[in-house]
């Protein structure tokens, strides 16, 4: 098997790890947790299902973990490529993961105020999680940046399909314009989840394609040697 396709294939693990973790935090465990316009209820449920709620953290931390890794393998991909765009897709990617860190760290707090309460606990706990969701509101901004480059690699290396590349870009796009309608306009959260559609079709795509191809094994043939050889490791 040839280098590049042993990264692309682990680049695609990281990637899958961190698309699952964000589900199972973001997507399953915290609406179950958080209750909209009812701090009362989101107090009741952190103190009910506290094992749940820190089940949340640790997967929303785990996804931190994920993508700082696929970040940096991603960089390792295409740096070949075009060094300047891969090390854009691995700086956007280790700027949302911190995003995601101070995301998780409201969540920690939010348990911590419920365990050991001081003051108006649920309006402190529901701007907790209020917070930590605006984090990934914002924080689709640099996602939307990472996967710009991501889609420029894709296109310009011929590793993979073009429309895939496209499809990132577009993605890309929708998720850098996303935060600002979210803000701008009054009742934009249908449209706002609408814009990240395009996104989700890529990555989901990018993942498949790393782990199940790597990259094409035409352009493989077409490589030079410097590309898929790794350089020796300095003693």
């Amino acid at each position: 098997m040839h280098a590049l396709t042993r990264t692309a294939r682990m680049t695609g693990l990281f990637y899958l790890g961190m698309a699952i973790t964000a589900a199972l935090g973001f997507l399953l465990i915290r609406p179950q947790i958080f209750v909209a316009d009812d701090p009362s209820g989101t107090l009741a449920n952190l103190v009910t299902h506290g094992s749940l709620a820190r089940a949340g953290v640790a997967l929303e931390l785990a996804m931190v973990v994920a993508q700082a890794f696929t970040a940096a393998w991603f960089y390792r991909l295409f740096r070949t490529v075009n060094s300047f765009a891969a090390g854009g897709i691995a700086a956007f990617g280790l700027v949302n993961a911190v995003v995601g860190l101070v995301g998780a760290a409201m969540l920690g707090t939010a348990i911590q105020v419920s365990a050991d309460p001081f003051g108006d606990v649920a309006t402190t706990v529901q701007v907790l999680y209020l917070v930590s969701y605006n984090m990934w509101g914002v924080g689709a901004l640099f996602f939307g940046l990472w996967l710009l480059p991501m889609g420029w690699c894709v296109l310009r290396s011929g590793w993979m399909p073009r429309a895939l590349g496209w499809i990132l870009v577009a993605g890309g796009v929708g998720y850098v314009l996303s935060p600002f309608v979210l803000y701008l306009a009054d009742d934009a959260q249908v449209l706002f989840d609408a814009m990240a559609y395009p996104a989700s079709v890529g990555e989901f795509w990018m993942i498949g394609y790393l782990l199940i191809h790597g990259v094409r094994r035409q352009a493989l043939d077409e490589l030079p040697p410097t590309v898929h050889t790794p350089a020796p490791v300095a003693s």
